[in-house]
């Protein structure tokens, strides 16, 4: 069980990070939910089995939950979409993670992506330094409806623009064009500004250091179109949430 668990930490702890918005709280979720596997006298030692416990304690950290009440259906039907579309669980196996019938993973993530398709058009900021790549992502965030009002290929030219330009959500890569950080941009960006940023990066171990300040939405690259898509949005909704 180790071993299995030590392998599906990062995932379990970018799953958490997603769903609440907070690496601190989501790493929190992730220490709860290993507490409560150790304690089991049988406990789950497969993929499916970790990320069914960690459900079971996002679901007791929700604020509907304490409250006695079954969870936002709009929050349990992104999670749907985060466990097929990020994690790439099968449809059977996001339906045992969820305690749901397989039937009901489809409709809710049907849902959730009408849902945000509806509510989150928005100003994004691409910081890419390849061409190719940056198409791409531009590509996948227009089809959700969203306005790229700029892109940049450095630190510099990042920070500037996005103070002249103001959009609401930042991708960001870590390693830029003339050898620049784009986490150091991010976060000048991220504190002036106060929007979320979402990395997509071939490079996340340079920011998975397990010291504070860790992104709580990251893709590695090569990403699939469906998994940027979920990110995003979600990124957004918790943005929402929190103002």
């Amino acid at each position: 069980m180790a071993d299995n668990l030590e392998r599906e930490l990062p995932y379990l702890r970018r799953y958490a990070r997603a769903v609440t918005g907070s690496s601190q709280r989501g790493d929190a979720i992730v220490e709860v939910a290993i507490a409560s596997l150790i304690a089991k006298e049988d406990p789950a030692t497969d993929r499916v089995g970790f990320f069914s416990n960690l459900e079971t304690a996002i679901r007791e950290a929700l604020p509907a939950a304490k409250a006695g009440a079954e969870p936002d259906p709009a929050s349990r039907s992104r999670r749907a979409l985060l466990l097929t579309a990020m994690e790439g669980f099968k449809v059977e196996d996001t339906a045992t993670i969820l305690g749901c019938p397989a039937d009901e993973v489809g409709e809710l993530m049907v849902e959730a992506e009408q849902e945000l398709t509806r509510s989150l058009q928005t100003r994004v900021f691409i910081m890419e330094d390849e061409p190719l790549v940056a198409a791409h992502i531009s590509q996948i965030v227009s089809e959700l409806g969203h306005d790229v009002v700029g892109q940049a290929v450095t630190r510099d030219q990042a920070v500037e623009s996005c103070r002249t330009l103001k959009p609401n959500l930042l991708l960001a890569d870590v390693q830029l064009a003339d050898g620049s950080s784009g986490a150091d941009a991010a976060a000048i960006i991220t504190e002036e500004l106060g929007i979320p940023v979402v990395f997509i990066t071939a490079y996340p171990q340079k920011l998975l250091t397990g010291r504070d300040g860790e992104p709580a939405y990251l893709i590695a690259k090569p990403f699939r179109p469906d998994m940027v898509k979920a990110v995003v949005s979600q990124a957004l909704i918790q943005s929402m949430t929190a103002q």
